[in-house]
């Protein structure tokens, strides 16, 4: 049972309100996001380009534009090697576009994400000496690849790191030694020692810290390179970041580039997937243009997917867009079976009692796990590892609960890993197929959550009637967007209201739509997707079969729901009426 509860956090809201010309309503929603103080709230609301951070700022900046300065300049050749994911890429493209720009002799290289895994590996690194590589730049990768960069030292290349994953650690007495790789510069705003302001970036975001950099210490006007941003923005949503502090800056700034976009590729993937430029939000990279380029990394090659962004050609992007989706089309079914699958060995192998899921399917595509363990989360919630067979051993991905660092938990049983790697809520890790059975044991003795941790919290942001769901507080509304991890959209309740009636709607008959009154006797319409026949059976234990069936004929029963929802705007014929999204109902 979900744990609804009321945010009550507290600030003179008039006064908040009076000052940035919002309503009282929108001051309190703005502080339910931790955002204290007329600087935080100025920047939250109206935050741009101007107010990101100096990048010099970051630890090893100032060593890496030097060095690739020199590099450019001695028209040494430079390679960058990224990641197979939506944040790898974009980094890549960044880097390739940026450096390019300021003269530099720059190619890239991805891995194979079956036959090379994840980020920087010895093959990597001996085919760039092989082609006369005289540079390699990581990116969204490299932190943890101590063992291949000290190889490519040896060859006598020069390595710069630029990532925004954890650094690995030992635990040492009373603290941490931190394990930074030999590089000749290393960037990762997580270093404990580095002074960046915001630690939250992407490797994308990382990346575009770099060339606006470097731009500025060759002299050359770093807003020629903003036009990148877009692509910074795009990966920040599709890797799951939280959009606060400065990531929030950068998707809203990539979001209004987005609509006019210049990059062949992006509005080639925009039109195949049916989206209107003008209204794209962050919903949209997450769930519609972030899965078609990642698709490419998961059944294909992710190179594919920088080919689009990278498209000079009109027809090629339109033909590279179109290979994508269905890409993301095959990916999608393939998702499907796989989570049915996860749910039999779940309901029927006794792993309910397991603090942590541990779920083994050999011949599950190892690109789906991460999205298998994803839906496994949001359905039992509780942190998850899908694993399955690969080339060698066994590898998969792991997706967590806001009280479980998962990284962190790993490093308790790293002894039994080839590798592995990740953030708080995510994380990836390859082991020998004996090692299973000791994987799933320790990582649950080791687990401390408790049964309120494991208790899904909805937080509220406050009780809200319907006859304040106005058409201007709606659009009011736009103002603290986007929404996603970090920013999420606000919560609004009211208990018991009367259904006054109701239908199925929808292709797939999953769609049940409302009309419901509450105490202030105000009326509106309600939409509930995609799990109408949860609803249903909810009700009809409560009130019974009979009675539900009335209501879906259009008859008045004494029927209430207590709801949570988010307020929209229906458009049609020319009228425009509020309307709300139901979220979660008891």
């Amino acid at each position: 049972m979900e744990r609804w509860v009321l945010l009550r956090k507290g600030a003179d809201f008039a006064a908040i309100a009076r000052r940035f010309q919002i309503s009282p309503r929108l001051a309190c929603l703005i502080r339910n996001r931790d955002v204290i103080g007329e600087d935080a709230i100025g920047r939250y609301l109206n935050g741009t380009a101007s107010d990101l951070y100096d990048g010099m700022l970051m630890k090893g900046m100032d060593k890496a534009v030097e060095i690739l300065r020199e590099k450019i300049n001695g028209h040494q050749r430079i390679r960058v090697i990224g990641d197979y994911d939506i944040d790898g890429v974009n980094a890549t493209y960044i880097l390739l576009e940026g450096i390019e720009a300021l003269g530099g002799d720059v190619d890239m290289d991805i891995p194979d994400r079956v036959a090379d895994g994840y980020g920087l590996n010895r093959s990597l690194i001996e085919r760039a000496y092989r082609e006369g590589i005289d540079t390699v730049i990581t990116c969204d990768n490299g932190i943890a690849a101590s063992d291949e960069i000290a190889y490519g030292k040896s060859l006598g290349m020069t390595v710069i790191v630029t990532d925004h994953h954890e650094v690995p650690y030992e635990e040492e007495g009373d603290g941490r030694r931190y394990l930074l790789p030999p590089a000749d510069a290393v960037i990762d705003p997580k270093q404990p020692d580095c002074g960046y302001p915001f630690k939250g970036l992407c490797g994308a975001a990382v990346a575009y810290k770099l060339v606006e950099a470097l731009a500025k210490m060759m002299g050359r006007d770093a807003k020629e390179l903003e036009h990148l941003i877009e692509n910074v923005a795009v990966a920040t949503v599709g890797d799951v970041m939280d959009l606060e502090d400065e990531n929030r800056i950068f998707v809203k700034e990539g979001l209004r580039r987005l609509g006019n976009t210049e990059n062949l590729g992006l509005r080639a993937l925009i039109e195949c997937t049916k989206l209107e430029r003008e209204e794209i939000r962050a919903y949209h990279i997450g769930f519609i243009l972030g899965p078609c380029l990642n698709a490419s990394g998961r059944l294909d090659t992710a190179k594919r997917a920088l080919k689009l962004l990278r498209a000079r050609d009109q027809r090629e992007a339109d033909v590279l867009a179109g290979d994508l989706k269905a890409l993301n089309d095959s990916r999608k079914d393939m998702t499907e079976t796989a989570v049915a699958q996860a749910k039999e060995q779940v309901e029927n192998a006794g792993l309910h009692a397991d603090r942590v899921l541990v779920v083994y399917l050999p011949k599950c595509h190892e690109s789906l796990a991460g999205i298998v363990a994803g839906r496994l989360r949001e359905s039992y919630y509780k942190p998850v590892f899908v694993l399955t067979d690969a080339e060698e051993g066994i590898k998969g991905s792991g997706r967590s609960i806001e009280a479980y660092h998962m990284y962190e938990e790993l490093s308790k049983c790293k002894d039994l890993f080839t590798k592995f790697g990740g953030h708080r809520l995510a994380a990836g890790l390859s082991l020998k197929k004996e090692d299973l059975a000791a994987f799933c044991r320790r990582i649950n003795e080791n687990c401390s959550l408790s049964e309120e941790d494991l208790t899904e919290k909805v937080s509220i942001d406050m009780e809200l009637p319907f006859s304040c769901v106005t058409e201007a507080f709606i659009r009011e509304l736009s103002m603290i967007e986007p929404f996603g991890k970090g920013n999420t959209k606000p919560v609004f309740a009211v208990k018991d209201a009367e259904i006054l009636s109701g239908r199925i709607l929808g292709k797939n008959r999953d769609t049940l739509k409302l009309k419901l009154k509450d105490a202030s006797l105000a009326v509106i319409d309600a939409l509930y997707f995609k799990h109408a026949d949860e609803l249903l059976g909810m009700l009809k234990e409560r009130y019974g079969k009979r009675t539900v069936e009335e209501m879906l004929a259009g008859r008045k029963t004494q029927m209430t729901l207590s709801v949570t929802y988010y307020p929209g705007l229906n458009e049609y014929m020319g009228r425009i009426t509020p309307q709300i999204t139901v979220t979660h109902y008891r």
